[in-house]
């Protein structure tokens, strides 16, 4: 079987104009690879040198301050003036003070029939149909204290302000959205509106669709307001003998007890 000619290697640098026998300089390569490593390992070890020698060394002082000596008021013993809102001053809140103290003063001519702080268990008695249940919800979710507020006025209006202020605003959130049987026939019978001058979603007003009256009794009405602020949640009732409720009247003292808070 023939066989192709073939073709005898052409040695390297042949037909590219170089001479015969030239070769690529591969030594010059290698050597700039060792210089360029040896650099490196030259900066490695001068820093972990400079390292160990600054470990070995005290540390350098700082300069002195240009005012040697800060004023400071000196402390001072306790006395009669003393109390937890002056150890506290910086971290005061109005709401840490005596919480009957933002509730709103009754009209002029009205007659009170109470004011100030309201003890958890005495108040759950009077309002829950269930106390022990109202009772446990209220600790469950951090009630800290209440303080409430009662006037007749003219024999015809009578009002109830109540403060509840929570351990966080968690609590006073669920109390404000926790009274949705206000919308039931039973009670109020109708949706109810924002507060209004109360941002959406942080007051309620309900005034009752219909007046109630018993046989030998005189016709009643009521009106309800939810609102909160922070930690601390206003709750008004509003109730009338004649059977008439104004809804400005009761925004009124709405507005009032919210610019307190």
């Amino acid at each position: 079987m023939e066989h192709a000619p073939t073709t005898p290697e052409q040695p390297e640098g042949e037909g590219t104009g170089a001479e015969p026998g030239a070769r690529r300089p591969r030594g010059r390569r290698r050597t700039v690879l060792l210089i360029a490593a040896a650099a490196v390992l030259g900066v490695l070890a001068g820093t972990v040198t400079g390292y160990a020698i600054q470990y070995d060394r005290e540390p350098t002082p700082l300069p002195p301050l240009a005012q040697q000596k800060i004023g400071q008021p000196k402390p001072q013993a306790p006395n009669e003036s003393t109390s937890t809102r002056t150890i506290n001053a910086g971290r005061w809140q109005p709401t840490d003070d005596d919480l009957a103290k933002l509730l709103i003063e009754a009209p002029s001519g009205a007659q009170v029939r109470y004011s100030g702080s309201r003890s958890l268990d005495e108040f759950s008695a009077e309002y829950y149909k269930q106390p022990g249940h109202g009772l446990a919800s209220q600790i469950d979710h951090g009630v800290r204290r209440i303080a409430e507020l009662e006037w007749a006025q003219d024999d015809r209006n009578f009002v109830t302000i109540r403060l509840f202020q929570y351990r966080d605003r968690s609590g006073a959130d669920w109390y404000q959205h926790d009274h949705s049987y206000l919308d039931t026939k039973e009670y109020m019978g109708n949706p109810g509106k924002d507060l209004p001058g109360v941002p959406a979603g942080f007051g309620h007003l309900w005034v009752a669709s219909e007046q109630r009256q018993e046989p030998g009794y005189l016709p009643m009405k009521w009106a309800r307001v939810i609102a909160r602020r922070g930690g601390v949640v206003m709750e008004i009732e509003y109730m009338n003998n004649r059977g008439v409720v104004d809804e400005n009247d009761v925004a009124e003292i709405a507005k009032r007890q919210w610019e307190r808070l």
